[in-house]
């Protein structure tokens, strides 16, 4: 990649660009590098190498937590513009928790090399302030995350989801399977198809292979209150 691209993309989503001397920028640049990811990919790990920060150009990184059952809590995910803290954990110690990150889709990303980055944080206050701001905002999502396991029924999660799918997308379709949907929500496959026959049983969506139609935006959103 040339340095100018890298370069436009760090000064547009790195938060502490405007803060770093010429010549940080420049070492910057120099220890940053293109890193490509194909879909289903685990980019970060318990078991795997602390790799550093990923600023996503495009596609989507989600971020979850595994039991020793093998049964997925999705906590977040990543998309285009945002940066991804905790594959660098290893130069945080505020982080002591292992997450598993892997490619929902194919994903390009910038990798800023883990020791390097930890320099600078040590060296400039602003990317200290930064990087552990960006963790809070992690840690939020998490939380969210928590408590909809903890405190939501699973009727009103399954709504959440939906409707903050489609607020992603932008069309009245979800292309996810009822697997894909379980994992994200942190629940059982069985228990989110049954919760989906019911919604279309009242005319909520419609199901197909492979796809989700929401009929009834007022009845979803009735579902959240």
């Amino acid at each position: 990649m040339p340095k100018s691209e890298a370069a436009s993309l760090l000064e547009r989503y790195f938060p502490a660009w405007e803060h770093l001397s010429p010549e940080e920028r420049t070492a910057l640049l120099s220890n940053t590098m293109e890193a490509n990811y194909k879909k289903g990919v685990c980019v970060h790990g318990a078991e795997r190498e602390c790799i550093g920060v990923l600023l996503i150009k495009k596609g989507t990184l989600r971020t979850y937590m595994l039991s020793e059952e093998g049964r997925e809590i999705t906590l977040f995910r990543l998309g285009n513009g945002d940066l991804c803290i905790l594959s660098a954990s290893c130069v945080m110690d505020a982080i002591t928790f292992d997450v598993q990150v892997d490619a929902e889709e194919d994903t390009e990303t910038l990798l800023i090399n883990a020791s390097f980055f930890s320099r600078l944080m040590a060296n400039n206050i602003h990317v200290e302030c930064a990087a552990y701001r960006i963790a809070v905002d992690r840690f939020s999502d998490v939380m969210w995350a928590m408590q909809q396991i903890l405190f939501m029924s699973m009727d009103r999660r399954l709504a959440v989801f939906l409707s903050d799918e489609l607020s992603k997308s932008g069309g009245g379709t979800i292309m996810l399977t009822h697997e894909q949907i379980a994992r994200y929500i942190g629940s059982a496959r069985e228990v989110v198809t049954r919760m989906l026959k019911y919604f279309a049983s009242e005319g909520i969506v419609e199901l197909s292979r492979g796809g989700i139609k929401v009929l009834d935006k007022n009845k979803l959103k009735g579902l959240i209150k």
